[in-house]
């Protein structure tokens, strides 16, 4: 099912909301909705639902949703759970378009909870209600005041209103989330939480918050995937938005994954394969809270550095260190101040640091007009897209701060373009007029470093512009068919006919037509069992190289037969294939594995000891284009042996990617069936040469859709 985001409008910009089960205790559940919409401002109108009430903190209250005189639009559901069905059923009668469940004692308790939650699903479903929760903690939108949540860390005054949306399945962590913002003097602008999602998922808040003009960037909080196509199409949505996404998604331990399923019953797919989809849709996924909010608090600066040359200003050499390397690190580029700039800093502090990063020493407590001296002339002369200062303590001395905030505004009024951050210690009051004057504060400058090398990161993504599409498949390329046993000479035709290319081969049933075969592709040849039983040739002595001649041929072909009745008694024998050995070029492997969650996920690594024992690989989902294969390809760790080391050529990368990109095509069209793809290896020879498959193993699911 897609994402209907027009749906979604009825939770966060609702005219009316009644609450059922409304209570007059403003510290109780039941009475926090009420009186959170009270204190932020709500313009809609507000009925509280209670037969036993007539009036609810100073409004009238209603024995049920029916009785209530005018439209509703949403309902915030916080009675037990025994009443929440017939509470559903009253809010369909009465034509509400959006309910919230807050009621708990469903799915994440047991089996009988969860077919309660299925007759949610149902009964919205056929009565047209979008169903938040249950188990959920609300949703909130700060413009509007509207705050249909029951936490309890608003205020007095209602939240701060601001940029970031907040989209979490847990309530717990979404609420943890509002009050870290509130603590940290950041506006929150939407906020959702979809609890046990047995309606409106996570991909549908996301979406939602994406589109939104008020939205600058989207932190979300994620346990598990309920639909892989939803979650895909929501980032696709803020892809085409240009609207960054930080994404915490849990589980990347055996230990957190078995947790966050049995939290949200949702499947957690493999968490190489999540970090894969992220990298495509150019979503950033923190590590902690602290770092999702670090960049997000980044992102909603609303400026984005045009590339990664970054300046770096501090009062302190050392600490100048630590931050040359955390820019290292974060993938930043310190290209060093001009010569004649440097020395005309020498000469204004004689023991300053003066390539990049730019030390102006204490030097500037005796005199403050330093510091926009200096910082003006890195951004003048360096060239740099950004900068980053670093003031220390300073920032908590008053007086201090008195000679050095105007030469603060005066070099962010000079440079208006460029991003500016300072690590500074300060106190909340001083922050707020530092932010005013258009500068990120930070308080650690490596945490500063790495938020910006996230958004010179995702601003490069942008300048990419689209992903390439997939290629076609060539009209040749064939349908797999399940339950069909395919050896490895018939899987090497079919990804041959699929677009990745393979080396020319011949199966031979006698040892004379093995040496014929032999002498027809030259020697040396290669010489392997062909049996769809045998999947590791080469673990039974199932594979020759180097063979020389006619006679070593016939010797080969009857040696492999044999080693397979010893080691395989029981496997079907297709014959011996014979080919060219192929030399020179790197050896790689391509594959496909079959996610439980994103279904087709296509593997690429180098060959030998970089995926055997370094295990370095990466993964996109299928299908994807040809850009998005190079990008997969850079991404190894052994990169540098396809550019050419100890004098060898630089390999084909274009074919590479060519065929990384149409193995990709080839999985998703055969998505139902297919099981795995092993390419191995798939040797990629120097530049124009080309690349071959000289091995290849297909298997397919006994039954399509399986």
């Amino acid at each position: 099912m897609s994402i209907r985001i027009e749906t979604l409008d009825a939770f966060f910009n609702p005219k009316s909301v009644a609450i059922v089960g409304a209570s007059s205790n403003f510290a109780k559940i039941g009475g926090r909705p009420v009186h959170n919409m009270k204190i932020s401002g709500y313009g809609g109108n507000v009925y509280p639902v209670n037969p036993s009430a007539a009036e609810i903190q100073g409004l009238p209250a209603f024995p049920a949703v029916g009785d209530i005189p005018g439209p509703v639009d949403m309902a915030v559901i916080v009675v037990p759970m025994p009443h929440v069905e017939p509470a559903l059923t009253a809010c369909i009668d009465k034509g509400v378009k959006a309910a919230i469940v807050l009621s708990s004692g469903y799915a994440e308790i047991s089996e009988d909870g969860a077919r309660a939650q299925r007759r949610l699903a149902d009964l919205g479903a056929e009565g047209g209600l979008r169903i938040m929760g249950p188990n959920c903690m609300g949703v909130m939108n700060t413009g509007t005041g509207m705050i249909a949540t029951f936490i309890s860390a608003i205020g007095d005054t209602g939240p701060e209103t601001g940029t970031i949306s907040v989209a979490a399945q847990s309530g717990a962590f979404g609420g943890h989330c509002f009050t870290l913002a509130r603590e940290r003097g950041l506006g929150l602008n939407l906020w959702a939480t979809m609890g046990n999602q047995c309606d409106v998922e996570f991909s549908d808040c996301l979406a939602y918050m994406a589109q939104d003009p008020g939205t600058s960037v989207v932190l979300g909080y994620m346990e598990g995937v309920q639909d892989a196509d939803k979650l895909i199409e929501a980032l696709e949505i803020a892809r085409a938005a240009e609207k960054p996404v930080v994404l915490m998604k849990v589980g990347r331990s055996e230990v957190g994954t078995a947790a966050a399923a049995s939290h949200t019953a949702s499947l957690t797919g493999s968490d190489a394969v999540f970090d894969a989809l992220l990298r495509q849709y150019n979503v950033f996924r923190p590590h902690s809270i602290d770092e999702m909010f670090d960049v997000g608090y980044a992102f909603a600066g609303g400026q984005l550095p045009k590339s990664a040359r970054t300046g770096i200003i501090t009062v302190s050499g050392g600490v100048g260190v630590i931050m040359a390397d955390a820019a290292e690190d974060a993938g930043l580029e310190l290209p060093p101040l001009p010569e004649t700039t440097q020395e005309r800093m020498k000469a204004l502090v004689p023991f300053a640091g003066t390539r990049n990063p730019l030390d102006v020493t204490a030097q500037f407590i005796n005199d403050a007009t330093l510091m926009e001296t200096m910082y003006g002339a890195l951004l003048e002369e360096g060239d740099y897209e950004s900068a980053v200062c670093f003031l220390a303590g300073v920032g908590l001395n008053p007086l201090m701060m008195k000679e050095l905030e105007p030469s603060l505004e005066a070099v962010r009024q000079r440079f208006p373009d460029q991003l500016h951050m300072l690590a500074i210690l300060t106190t909340p009051e001083r922050r707020a007029r530092i932010q005013a004057m258009g500068y990120l504060c930070y308080e650690d400058p490596s945490r500063a470093i790495h938020a910006l090398g996230v958004l010179a990161r995702y601003s490069a993504a942008l300048k990419r512009g689209p992903s390439a599409p997939p290629p076609d498949l060539p009209s040749g390329a064939p349908r797999l068919t399940a339950g069909t046993a395919i050896n490895e000479v018939e899987g090497k035709r079919i990804l041959a006919a699929a677009g990745v290319p393979a080396v020319p081969e011949r199966i031979v049933g006698s040892s004379s037509e093995a040496a014929v075969a032999a002498e027809a592709a030259g020697f040396p040849v290669v010489m392997k069992i062909v049996s769809p039983d045998i999947r590791h040739k080469s673990e039974i002595g199932g594979v020759i190289l180097d063979v020389a001649s006619r006679e070593a041929a016939e010797t080969a072909y009857r040696d492999l037969l044999a080693r397979a009745e010893a080691h395989a008694p029981d496997a079907r024998i297709d014959g011996v294939l014979v080919a060219p050995m192929v030399s020179g070029g790197v050896e790689t492997i391509l594959g496909v594995v079959r996610d439980p969650v994103f279904g087709p996920v296509v593997m690429f690594g180098l060959g030998g000891v970089f995926v055997e024992v370094l295990k370095d690989v990466t993964f996109r989902v299928a299908p994807f284009g040809i850009d998005e294969a190079r990008r997969m390809i850079r991404e190894v760790r052994g990169y540098p042996m396809l550019q050419g080391v100890r004098g060898a050529p630089p390999a084909d990368e274009e074919a590479l990617a060519d065929a990384l990109a149409q193995l990709s095509a080839f999985a998703a069209a055969n998505a139902d069936v297919l099981e795995t793809i092993d390419v191995n290896p798939f040797i990629v020879l120097p530049k124009g040469e080309g690349a071959v498959a000289v091995d290849a193993l297909i298997a397919v699911r006994e039954n399509a859709g399986a």
